[in-house]
């Protein structure tokens, strides 16, 4: 039993140090700094050493010199830096590490940028506007750019990024410090944050553990207590720690929160809690970090335990590093005699004081450098406004639009501006009355307006009273004027649920007392406030209420940005997490009869569908029509999985399987084409060196792309790296945590050896070429057209595929391996494979080769939603254009989407309609379809056509491989078929 104890120890010791090691990692030249200073240390310093002091550089000399004082004094371990200014702070660090025996660890709780704290730098939104964008790339950004404000000054830790789970709407203390409701997010979104900075060397902390979402108590004032069990706790709030962890995160903080799920004991915090940082944090999520408490001055703690007392159960607990323990000597001599006592040994503190040590020798602490404060504002804002620029144009939500023409704003229109709670006029008024003469009506404003605010042409509306009376009367106003367009601002509003935000009942009365289908409603603030407008006909979450947020927002009226965000909490029962209309206005949805379809025909696509979902032929699914540029049908049917928890959503994204090879890896073909960079008469030789001195460097591209050179069909790679009796990866293959000889992702907690890549193209090599000139459907055809587009273009397929195509077509969902890029419970699973990777794929591609290959392989590896999938090939059915952008010359599209085989069906790379499929008995791919029809059909259950005779684009998504492969009844209902039928019956004569 030992020998199995000490084992699994190790493991998770391995496992830590392979995914954290940049903080951790024991060098000879790290080592030998950490035993120089630990030398040197006093044992009262080893205890001080792992205490954190509060500093500011908005205070006075009485609080530096007590700052001061601590430092000679006890030599303390670092300093937590809050309100001041960069200039003043960069010299305060400068005189403090000066004075500082051993280095100084140098803190800050900026979630949101050190704008939060500092005056002079530009504050970034809070994460819970974040947790409407889209993409977590710019999650990344960001906390790359909050990592290089923090080293430009001088701090080495961030406590951030917050991943508490806010489900709690009633929240006072998380609420929109969150990245919202959905742990998925808040875990992938958490990630990306955490590894945006600690990509440039500054640790990222991951708090409150284990989780503070769901509470109705501010810790700085009481102890919250969260009665879930344990199991609610491991399916929600610990998920995204563990998923941190996982990615290896420097350093936790340990919330003060009473959770009797895990430690019963009575106001005792779960931040002085051995059952929860020992037990659950350390021992069951194997974190092995640094492990910061919150601030033990929070009433939280305080309230029940006196300074000392909290600073030794914190350590006895299994806590590294005191924030703000407030008594110092009180809490060295608490300290020493709870070690006397034996509650505490000084190996304890000794393995605590090393591991903080060697932290601060990899955050740069070895060598002090004194900060230059020359242009240090400037440096810190460097990024600011780009990146908030990206994050307000990317987070903005419309949470309904009933009236499809109120917006783009046109010239010419009367239009007012009602905006309640500013003080004062501000950016979107200035805006709207410069840019469209509106009106503009001041309601509530709590300060006299100078005359300077005013434009003498068009003067604003002062109404300062803001009762029922004013209100009623604003109403009338408005109502009597008759204008075209009514746009409502809410705006300056608290952002803590408490008293309804602080809104008044005559602002709430106002807002929906001017409601009608010509009215735009924009909430400037906290999502959760919503709730006040039920009946808001055209209703936009804006989350922020600054000048950038307000030009955003005007932008979006005026046509110039389109609406990307999507709600990252549920608000109401009609207002939920992941709601948000995403239609862009060049490619919109419209009416069936305004494209020529009857909406009463096109009902029996539902009719064959719910069939389908019934007979157990897919779980779920989603079907797209656009016809003449514009979505005519968009509906999805049934649940991602057959156990019905979770309903099937139009924005849901599927692993597209084989459309991959068109959709990406043929396009880019065409791009090349067409860019005269690839001619299709040579071969696999002329642009791949790799494969020169083989029997496949002959092979022409023409006849790769019509699937007829020879080619093997399909390669089971996987096979030789399983036990063939199990079905299990073999351990001299694969590595459950990600390494330095482990990249290569296959699976969650599988990865491949990184040298295996050129194993898998010299079984494509030495494969056995079949006879020439006879069509064989090959993936290999399509791995070596992904190899040669990323070899003319110099980047990876995805990386290609994605700037010239997706990021253009504002394709926001199209990408291969998504879990980088969105939650995984967007995606919609396939099988649950027990042949190889033992377990339920989800957000990992379905196709063992491509997931041998990382993901990213020519033919599988894409995943998309329904909407953005039909932005490419409406862009294709346009003969290569798409809102005012050319990616082809028509001569190309042509090109490819022609018949250009003489032995097949198949076009270049696309597939066809069969040659006699007027005469055919089972016609492919439908019996209506012209021969100038194209597309493909993928291996999961998917498929996409076009056909330009029609101006028709149609779409089909399902996962019939859920949860295993083993299932053809889509193919024999003629699912895919049907409904392409119904499609074309439901054209109007």
């Amino acid at each position: 039993m030992k020998r199995i104890i000490l084992s699994l120890l190790a493991a998770v010791l391995f496992c830590f140090a392979a995914t954290a090691q940049k903080f951790y990692e024991k060098t000879p030249a790290a080592e030998r700094w950490v035993k120089k200073k630990f030398r040197k240390l006093s044992k009262d310093e080893r205890i001080a050493q792992l205490m954190i002091i509060r500093a500011h550089s908005n205070f006075g000399p009485e609080h530096i010199a007590e700052v001061v004082d601590l430092i000679k004094k006890y030599n303390v371990g670092g300093l937590c830096f809050f309100q001041g200014g960069p200039v003043r702070q960069a010299n305060l660090t400068n005189l403090y590490q000066s004075i500082a025996k051993t280095p100084l660890m140098i803190s800050i709780d900026g979630e949101w940028g050190l704008g939060m704290r500092l005056d002079s730098v530009i504050s970034f939104p809070r994460q819970l506007m974040m947790g409407a964008t889209q993409d977590a790339k710019l999650i990344y950004e960001f906390g790359r750019a909050v990592g290089e404000q923090c080293r430009r000054l001088g701090i080495q830790v961030n406590y951030a990024p917050d991943v508490d789970v806010n489900n709690n709407p009633m929240n006072p203390v998380i609420n929109d410090r969150s990245f919202g409701e959905d742990k998925y997010k808040v875990a992938l979104y958490g990630v990306e944050y955490m590894r945006g900075m600690q990509d440039v060397g500054v640790m990222a902390t991951a708090k409150h553990f284990p989780g503070h979402g769901d509470v109705a108590v501010d810790s700085h004032h009481d102890l919250p207590i969260i009665n879930k069990s344990r199991a609610e706790l491991d399916n929600l709030e610990l998920y995204p720690f563990k998923q941190l962890i996982d990615a290896g995160v420097g350093s936790i903080m340990t919330a003060h929160l009473s959770i009797p799920a895990i430690d019963t004991t009575t106001n005792l915090p779960s931040s002085l809690s051995a059952k929860n940082v020992t037990g659950v944090l350390r021992n069951d999520l194997g974190f092995q970090g640094i492990s910061f408490t919150d601030a033990l001055e929070m009433q939280g703690v305080a309230k029940f335990f006196p300074k000392g007392d909290a600073s030794v159960m914190s350590l006895i607990a299994g806590n590294d590093m005191l924030c703000l323990p407030g008594d110092i000597p009180g809490s060295i001599a608490k300290i020493k005699e709870a070690i006397k006592d034996g509650k505490l040994t000084w190996d304890d503190i000794n393995a605590k004081v090393k591991k903080v040590l060697l932290a601060k020798y990899h955050l740069g602490l070895n060598e002090v450098k004194e900060i230059p404060t020359d242009n240090i504002v400037n440096d810190l804002n460097a990024h600011t406004a780009r990146i908030k620029n990206l994050l307000s144009a990317n987070a903005l939500t419309l949470v309904r639009k009933q009236n499809e023409t109120i917006f783009p704003l046109t010239k010419g229109k009367r239009i007012a501006y009602v905006c309640i709670g500013a003080p004062a006029e501000n950016r979107i008024t200035a805006r709207l009355k410069a840019e469209y003469n509106a009106d503009v009506y001041l309601f509530g404003s709590k300060t006299e307006l100078g005359k300077q605010l005013m434009d003498d042409k068009n003067p604003s509306t002062i109404i300062e009273k803001s009762d029922n009376e004013s209100a009623t009367q604003l109403i009338n106003t408005i109502q009597q004027k008759n204008y075209d367009v009514v746009i409502v601002g809410l705006h300056n509003f608290s952002r803590r649920p408490a008293n309804n935000f602080g809104l008044s009942a005559a602002s709430v009365s106002l807002v929906n007392g001017l409601q009608s289908g010509k009215t735009i409603t924009l909430v400037f603030g906290n999502p959760y406030a919503l709730k006040n407008f039920p009946a808001a006909a055209n209703l936009v979450a804006c989350y922020e209420d600054d000048e950038v947020v307000q030009s955003a927002a005007t932008d979006l009226l005026a046509g110039t940005i389109e609406p990307k965000g999507k709600l990252p909490v549920t608000v109401t029962d009609n207002m939920k997490f992941g709601d948000g209309i995403v239609y862009n206005s060049y490619f919109p949805p419209a009416t069936p009869e305004s494209v020529g379809l009857s909406t009463a025909a096109l009902g029996k696509i539902s009719d064959i569908a719910r069939d389908a979902v019934e007979k157990g032929a897919a779980p779920g699914m989603v079907v797209l029509v656009a016809r003449h540029g514009k979505i005519a049908y968009h509906q999805a049917f049934g649940y991602t999985n057959f156990d019905k928890k979770e309903p099937m959503t139009t924005d849901m994204v599927f692993d597209l399987a084989s459309v991959t090879k068109i959709s990406a890896t043929n396009v880019s073909i065409m791009k090349l084409y067409d860019e005269e960079k690839v001619d299709l008469d040579k071969t696999l030789g002329d642009y791949l060196p790799w494969v020169r001195g083989t029997d496949k460097a002959p092979l022409k591209l023409s006849d790769i792309l019509l699937h007829q050179a020879g080619l093997n069909p399909f390669i089971p790679f996987y096979r030789e790296t399983i036990d063939t009796a199990t079905g299990k990866p073999l351990p001299q293959y694969f590595s459950t945590i990600k390494d330095a000889q482990h990249q290569t992702r296959v699976a969650e907690g599988l990865y491949l050896r990184s040298d295996w890549q050129d194993t898998l193209y010299s079984r494509i090599l030495k494969s056995k070429l079949g006879a020439p000139d006879k069509y064989v459907y090959s993936d290999n055809d399509f791995i070596f057209l992904g190899k040669i587009v990323e070899a003319v273009s110099g980047k990876p397929l995805n990386e290609y595929a994605r700037q010239t195509f997706y990021e253009p077509l504002h394709m926001t969902t199209t990408t291969f391996r998504p879990r980088e890029l969105m939650p995984v419970d967007l995606i919609v699973p396939t099988e649950e494979e027990k042949h190889f990777r033992q377990q339920m794929m989800r957000g990992d591609v379905h196709d063992e080769g491509s997931a041998m290959f990382g993901g990213v392989a020519g033919h599988a590896g894409l995943f998309s939603n329904a909407y953005d999938l039909a932005q490419l090939y409406q862009m294709l059915l346009n003969g290569g254009e798409l809102n005012g952008q050319r990616f082809f010359k028509k001569s190309t599209v042509d090109k490819f989407t022609a018949y250009s085989s003489s032995i097949s069906r198949r076009g270049l790379g696309f597939d066809k309609p069969e040659k006699d499929n007027e005469t055919r008995k089972d016609p492919y791919p439908s019996k209506y379809v012209s021969p100038a029809t194209f597309g493909h059909t993928g291996f999961t259950g998917t498929c996409v056509w076009v056909d330009p005779k029609s101006d028709l684009v149609y779409i089909f998504l399902s996962n019939r491989v859920t949860p295993t492969r083993n299932n053809n009844k889509l193919s024999q209902l003629s699912v895919r078929g049907n409904i392409q039928d119904a499609i074309y019956q439901a054209i109007i004569k």
